[in-house]
């Protein structure tokens, strides 16, 4: 266990056996020997090692290292594997600590996700999602307004969402997984909301269309029309739009996006998806997004959504007496005086008792 959480992170970090041998100054041979099991680092050891790889003595020392089953990522294409491994590192840390978390409560906190029922068993068209969508913001109470919060939804659901803070030059968007049998979706930071929130509806898209697609029809292309009809149902963007336009004001789009969550971009897909505007209206649209550089950076981002769960269950556990103050700071990967004064909100004086 301990050569394997070594090994990882190393890789985490983007270091080599070389790069990591030279921080430390011990040779290749025996880091090649920590991360085999052929050679125990003792405590000063372990703590170099910690400071080489920026984690904590404790991260050596679980009793249990997770593994990301068949993860699906938006973007995997653009990935190299050295920064696969690193993503893949990152999260499975993040991962960790909650799961570890979670086994200290006397009953479980979340609830188990399950595939709604009365889902198709097979899609034959993507013209099919629209109704897949409509039947799991069905099952889930969500009626056909806009999702203030598209985390908590997933959360309420048994899907533990987690944010890594990945740049844009990264490329990546986010992945969909199981953990332990448990359904994960991580999304990245530096993203906008709007992204973010079609990233995690994209990525619920693969775990409930997944065995369901006709063998002709691309994953993520569905699991892109899903996404779509999960923010934006097609009874509410003909609603706000009508049945068939010939042309559409850009404060139409910029409002729909403010009001719905989803970009402006990804509302003209919809419009040209259901028909309410023309293929080439579509084009001529896009075309002109491109001109004024909105493909990369559209106007008002729509404000970004933070996971919150694993630390509202860290204080939880705190209040209830699971866990004590310094285990909750290595849980939150922060030093005992950082917590306090989290603890305290953040100005060092006492909560109120009442």
């Amino acid at each position: 266990m301990l050569a394997r959480r070594i090994e990882r992170a190393r890789k985490t970090s983007g270091l080599s056996l070389r790069d990591l041998a030279a921080k430390i100054g011990v040779s290749q041979t025996a880091i090649n020997k920590y991360e085999k099991g052929m050679l125990t680092p003792d405590s000063t050891m372990l703590i170099k090692l910690a400071k080489a790889l920026n984690v904590k003595v404790g991260y050596f020392l679980r009793s249990t290292t997770l593994e990301l089953e068949k993860p699906e990522y938006r973007k995997k294409s653009t990935l190299s594997a050295k920064k696969l491994q690193i993503i893949e590192g990152k999260i499975l840390d993040l991962i960790e600590r909650r799961m570890e978390l979670e086994l200290l409560f006397p009953k479980p906190p979340v609830q188990e996700f399950v595939i709604p029922d009365n889902l198709p068993e097979k899609i034959a068209s993507l013209d099919d999602i629209e109704e897949v969508a409509k039947l799991v913001r069905k099952k889930w109470q969500l009626g056909l307004n806009p999702i203030p919060e598209l985390v908590d939804v997933l959360e309420s659901n048994g899907i533990r969402v987690f944010e890594i803070g990945e740049s844009a030059e990264s490329k990546f968007d986010g992945l969909a997984a199981k953990v332990n049998g448990q359904r994960v979706i991580v999304i990245s930071s530096e993203w906008s909301g709007d992204r973010q929130r079609f990233t995690m509806a994209h990525e619920l898209g693969h775990l409930i269309l997944e065995g369901r697609l006709a063998a002709d029809i691309d994953e993520e292309r569905a699991s892109d029309r899903f996404a779509g009809a999960f923010l934006l149902p097609q009874d509410s963007i003909v609603s706000e739009l009508g049945e068939y336009r010939n042309r559409l004001e850009l404060q139409e789009l910029l409002m729909l996006k403010q009001e719905y969550g989803i970009s402006m971009s990804g509302i003209l897909y919809r419009a040209k998806d259901l028909g309410i505007i023309k293929q080439g209206y579509h084009k001529q649209l896009i075309i002109g997004f491109s001109k004024r550089g909105w493909r990369k950076q559209e106007p008002k981002p729509y404000p970004a959504e933070t996971p919150h769960h694993f630390k509202q269950l860290v204080f939880h556990a705190l209040a209830e007496e699971y866990i004590g103050e310094s285990k909750a700071a290595e849980l939150m990967d922060m030093s005992v005086h950082d917590f306090y004064h989290l603890r305290m909100i953040e100005d060092g004086h006492a909560a109120s008792d009442q």
